[in-house]
């Protein structure tokens, strides 16, 4: 047993001094990809050059990191890109490299990736898509519960979902997901991101009341800053929102005092007019509500001069909000109304319910009975949405949860049932191979016996494949049989109007006829060409399980075009996986090629056709351009072409667009969800 060992070992070293030279060579490519993508980035994070410089940087370094193996450095690098394209505010481009390093994540089983690329995404739809933040949040939390090491990474994406909770007011779970991102980020030894955390409990204990930790919290988050690149700006976040706490508490001096010493640090304010003019509408709100009319209400329209200066829209709506509630005390209410309705304009606009809410509760008081009785009824619906919706999103959000640590439970139950699948399979092969040393000299009998069994199957897979045969050429039989008919009845019915009309024709040949002959001559070169595309159709009723399917798709393009003497051009996406879509959808799209090939050939008179295949966001989009005499969409009849067409797209879940124009040619659009299989992380 030695000597073989040391036999596989001297084979073993032998391989690895013959590979050396070319493991150097690999190595050295992949180095040398290395370096060009540290320089593409480093140019692309360069703030001199312009943004389109920086992205086109950015996209070649995506090029050339594409052509790296797959493993963690490429994801991590286009994980990197991603991050400057967030800095460049190409935030598409940020969630598409997101969404490739989760799937070569999850290719290479890297839960690190995986978990971060979650994260990222969740990031992407935080300001727009709540939901699908929470979700992505959720699925990189659950990841990175079973890792350890990353504590500063899982706390980031705690204090993430805690804010997410906040805002849909489940203060109760937000605060305590708060609590564990503080105790992750204390543990990893970097603290970065705890100044936020004791923000988000100082906002949670201000909504739930509790107004001395609310302002704990707040100075807490100061004395985290201290030191750091944003020991001022968070200083002034947390003046403002304990300023906040102290004019909810009705401690109008206290507030105000709070409000000035933020306003204190003008140097940093004159570069910030956002916060600088936050801080002068809050401020002056604290005037009025403590019936100090000094500066009222010039510090208004001074933070209203800021605003509009830097379109600061939400902060618009706030302080006209203001305004219209100062002028409302002063009973100059067509002032006050005036103001109210650009607050609830402007909120209508951006969709800001919170301010709506306030806007329709002060309309109802400062107009007329009846138009005020339809803003308190606006005010009561919305209010009652707004709860609803909350509510929904707290579901939606336990459901997540509920899902996502029921997925974790099976997969964890499915790794269970996997080790005891394999004892087990160990253990029957051990049995095999026992049982196999004994009866081996039976086996030799068995063998024989198998080997005419066999044979008796073979000659009876040998007649059903005869019985096939015939059933085939009966099948081959009937549809020759019906070609000829419908030739015979079609085509060669109008040949003989043809060959009779000309006939007549002849018997009184002059000059005058020559144009009519020449209009059945042409008759019949146009049915040459339908036989053309009867034979070609009847040769490609099936896609060839032999030929790829883009080659079958280029070949009926590149032949219907030499036919009708047509220039081409035809494009294919690399980033689609024919193999992996269905049949039927790969049927439907040869099809539509097909239809709009010939409405092309019979209607269109164009010179030059151009055939794009296209993956966007898991959709394939196919294009068919041509630059004929085109039609007015709006006055033509579908056809029993366009109609097909529009079929096959809705059996595929997809939308088809025919835009054209007359002398702007025809463009035929069509796009088609593909389901993108994701494999489950264990």
């Amino acid at each position: 047993m030695i000597k073989g060992f040391n036999k596989l070992l001297g084979v073993f070293l032998i391989f690895v001094l013959l590979s050396c030279g070319k493991s150097n060579e690999i190595i050295e490519d992949e180095e040398l990809k290395s370096n060009l993508i540290t320089s593409y980035m480093e140019e692309a994070q360069n703030s001199e050059f312009s943004i389109d410089k920086r992205k086109a940087n950015l996209d070649r370094a995506y090029n050339m990191s594409s052509t790296l193996e797959d493993g963690v450095y490429k994801r991590s690098t286009i994980q990197d890109i991603s991050i400057v394209y967030y800095a460049l505010k190409d935030y598409e481009n940020y969630k598409k490299m997101n969404q490739k390093a989760l799937r070569l994540s999850i290719l290479i089983n890297d839960s690190l990736g995986i978990a971060t690329s979650y994260g990222n995404l969740g990031i992407y739809y935080r300001a727009s898509k709540i939901d699908s933040a929470y979700y992505n949040f959720e699925q990189s939390e659950q990841i990175y519960l079973k890792m350890t090491g990353y504590d500063y990474n899982h706390g980031k994406v705690l204090i993430d979902l805690a804010q997410i909770l906040r805002k849909t007011k489940d203060y109760t779970e937000s605060e305590s997901l708060t609590v564990k991102a503080i105790e992750k980020f204390e543990s990893s030894g970097n603290k970065k991101y705890l100044p936020l955390c004791y923000t988000n409990l100082g906002i949670l204990a201000k909504s739930l009341e509790h107004y001395d930790k609310a302002v704990e919290y707040q100075q807490k988050a100061i004395e985290y800053a201290k030191g750091t690149n944003k020991e001022v700006l968070q200083t002034l976040i947390s003046l403002n929102n304990i300023g906040t706490v102290y004019k909810s508490q009705k401690k109008y001096d206290r507030a105000k005092e709070t409000y000035r010493k933020a306003l204190s640090y003008t140097e940093f304010l004159s570069k910030n007019p956002k916060r600088h003019s936050l801080l002068l509408d809050n401020l002056a709100y604290v005037n009025f509500l403590s019936k100090d009319t000094v500066d009222i209400p010039d510090l208004f329209y001074k933070a209203l001069h800021i605003r509009d200066s830097i379109k600061n829209q939400y902060g618009i709506i706030t302080n006209t909000l203001h305004l219209a509630e100062y002028y409302q005390s002063i009973n100059q209410d067509s002032i006050a109304k005036i103001y109210a309705e650009q607050s609830r304009d402007l909120s209508l606009e951006l969709q800001n319910n919170e301010e709506l809410l306030l806007a329709y509760q002060l309309l109802s008081e400062i107009s007329d009975s009846k138009e005020g009785l339809g803003y308190a009824q606006k005010y009561i619906a919305l209010n009652d949405s707004l709860v609803k919706e909350e509510r929904l999103f707290r579901d939606k959000f336990a459901r997540i949860k509920f899902e996502t640590e029921e997925i974790v439970e099976e997969n964890q139950q499915i790794s269970r049932e996997n080790q005891i699948l394999i004892i087990a399979i160990l253990g029957l092969t051990a049995l095999f191979l026992l049982g196999y040393i004994i009866f081996r000299q039976q086996q030799s009998n068995k063998e024989l016996l198998f080997a005419q069994t066999q044979q008796e199957s073979n000659e009876e897979i040998y007649r059903l494949l005869l019985n096939q045969q015939i059933k085939l050429e009966e099948g081959r039989q009937m549809e020759q049989q019906r070609m000829s008919e419908e030739l015979h009845d079609g085509v060669l019915g109008r040949l003989f109007g043809v060959r009779l009309s000309l006939d007549g024709i002849n018997q009184r040949a002059n000059d005058g006829f020559t144009e009519t002959r020449n209009k059945y001559i042409d008759e019949l070169k146009a049915i040459e060409k339908e036989i053309r595309l009867i034979s070609h159709d009847l040769g490609a009723e099936t896609l060839p399980s032999d030929v790829a399917y883009i080659d079958a798709v280029e070949n009926l393009i590149k032949d219907l075009c030499e036919v009708h003497k047509i220039k081409f051009e035809f494009n294919n996406d690399e980033d689609i996986d024919w193999e992996g879509i269905d049949d039927q959808k790969k049927v439907n799209f040869f099809r539509i090629l097909q239809e709009s090939m010939q409405n092309i050939f019979k209607h269109a008179h164009a010179d030059h056709i151009k055939i794009n295949f296209e993956y966007v966001d898991s959709t394939i989009n196919l294009t068919i351009l041509d630059d004929g005499i085109g039609f007015k969409t709006n006055k033509v009849k579908k056809g029993i072409g366009l109609k097909n067409i529009t079929s096959r797209v809705s059996q595929m879940n997809g939308e088809v667009q025919f835009l054209s124009n007359e002398d702007m040619g025809t463009t035929v659009s069509v796009h088609v969800p593909i389901e993108v299989k994701v494999e489950e992380v264990y």
